[in-house]
């Protein structure tokens, strides 16, 4: 999901349009694609980069981004002082948080008055064609696959439960919008190599099968996939975009 990931966090800073010279924070920051494109389009005064794993703190570090520091936190335990931040941002991580409603209290109380929350993920169960492809293939050879769809554990990626959440959280002025990528493959091989070895629900199932029925599911998924004259696949990928104000 890495090559998608950077080209979705410009698409979500360009949807939020936040001023220039604020101070940042980008909570569950993973190896940093929203980081470095928030210091490469924003001119953040501060940059703060917030993560459980080390490991993808110290990939991140590796970027060389102007005014940023690293913490290693959680989503329930940011390591930052109160009122800090003018806006709050999480990519493609809200759906990891163990415990949101903590997170929503934490992310509240580093942003400062009247200051922003925003977040984006993954649409998993509407307009990730190449992962619909891909689950919607598996239900129709296993009936106990769709546990591993994302778009079956991870049902606060939809619009409806977005809002309420952020609603929920008093926050004010919430709004989303459906942000959209084109998906290209060079050829199948470049659409299936990733689920070999990749992390993800999917490439952990795919591993759990056969060789006989990972085959089974690779042509099914094959016959289905809309392969042009040149063999390249178009696909989209979506994603949801949400935010709201903390009142001042």
């Amino acid at each position: 999901m890495g090559r998608w990931s950077t080209l979705m966090a410009d698409v979500f800073l360009q949807w939020l349009n936040f001023p220039y010279h604020k101070s940042w924070l980008d909570l569950g920051c993973g190896t940093g694609a929203l980081s470095e494109a928030i210091s490469n389009s924003c001119k953040p005064d501060r940059l703060s980069c917030v993560d459980t794993s080390s490991e993808f703190l110290s990939k991140a570090k590796e970027k060389n981004l102007p005014k940023t520091d690293f913490y290693i936190g959680s989503s329930s335990n940011i390591p930052i002082s109160d009122n800090t931040f003018d806006i709050v941002v999480s990519g493609l991580a809200l759906n990891f948080f163990p415990d949101i409603i903590s997170a929503f209290s934490e992310m509240k109380r580093v942003v400062k008055p009247g200051g922003t929350i925003a977040a984006y993920v993954w649409d998993y169960s509407g307009k990730m064609e190449f992962l619909r492809l891909f689950w919607d293939t598996v239900r129709e050879i296993d009936t106990e696959g769709y546990k591993f769809d994302e778009g079956v554990r991870f049902p606060i990626c939809n619009t409806e439960q977005l809002h309420q959440i952020f609603e929920e959280a008093d926050l004010i002025d919430v709004e989303s919008s459906y942000l959209d990528i084109a998906t290209v493959f060079k050829n199948f091989d470049d659409f299936w190599n990733p689920f070999l070895g990749g992390q993800g629900p999917a490439p952990s199932y795919l591993a759990l099968l056969s060789p006989e029925t990972q085959e089974q599911l690779k042509s099914a998924i094959q016959k289905k996939m809309p392969i042009e004259f040149d063999g390249l696949i178009k696909l989209k990928a979506r994603a949801i975009a949400i935010q709201g104000q903390l009142k001042s």
